[in-house]
């Protein structure tokens, strides 16, 4: 049953590619498959692939890895994720696809995996552990009263972008608010919560991540890239979350 699951729920993951395969071969870690590749997993967690990534193609929704595991190189392709050269990522279940063209890049893969669940952080060493959360910034889900800050010129409030998120995806924008949560240093970012006083149904918090500063009150202004269903592993995703920002 849990074979089945995973092979339905990465049928819908490539099916939201809007990309075609001429070949699809199931894969699932403990599954035989003719390639070597995938046979060989972590050693601290039998269930989980550890690989390094030794290039990246970013795409507007997916990113492609090309990556190494045990002296063998092969593509992985992943949802939207903030990578770069070296890095480690860790996965469990894949999709085989063969000869899969990619139409954002205009080119053919002889052979790509397409994974779910991947995270940077490593496993945790019981196969059926859940990744810690401890390890994320926590979310807000209190709106603070008596916050009134009006956008810049250029600039949109927090009720308009979730409003109209869709139309915002992928583009840099401009926000302005107040500083009602700071967690620095995770994920080698700093993840700042802001609140301007408006609200679309029970969004009225922005999560943003920096390499800037800001303190508990700052009224800011910032300037970065807006990404929808961002997933950073262990369980924990962002409908909406803003990347790269700049406090301006």
């Amino acid at each position: 049953m849990r074979l089945i699951f995973a092979l339905l729920a990465c049928s819908l993951f490539i099916s939201s590619c809007q990309e075609s395969a001429k070949k699809v071969q199931s894969f699932s870690t403990g599954q035989q498959t003719d390639q070597s590749i995938n046979d060989k997993t972590t050693d601290s967690t039998p269930n989980y692939h550890h690989v390094k990534v030794k290039e990246l193609l970013q795409t507007s929704s997916y990113t492609y890895l090309f990556v190494n595991e045990n002296d063998k190189d092969f593509w992985i392709a992943v949802r939207k994720l903030d990578a770069k050269v070296g890095d480690d990522v860790y996965y469990q279940n894949a999709l085989v696809m063969k000869d899969f063209k990619s139409k954002e890049l205009d080119r053919v893969f002889e052979s790509i995996l397409f994974v779910q669940g991947n995270t940077s952080t490593p496993p945790t060493s019981h196969p059926t552990a859940k990744m810690p959360a401890k390890k994320m910034p926590p979310k807000v889900d209190k709106k603070i009263e008596g916050i009134h800050v009006n956008p810049v010129d250029g600039g949109i409030s927090i009720a308009d972008l979730f409003k109209n998120k869709e139309q915002y995806a992928g583009k840099k924008v401009i926000v302005s608010g107040k500083v009602v949560k700071v967690n620095n240093g995770i994920m080698k970012k700093n993840w700042i919560h802001i609140q301007d006083g408006t609200s679309d149904s029970d969004n009225f918090d922005l999560t943003f991540t920096t390499q800037n500063q800001a303190n508990m009150g700052d009224i800011i202004t910032i300037e970065g890239t807006v990404y929808l269903n961002k997933d950073f592993g262990a369980g924990y995703s962002y409908d909406l979350i803003i990347e790269e920002a700049i406090i301006k």
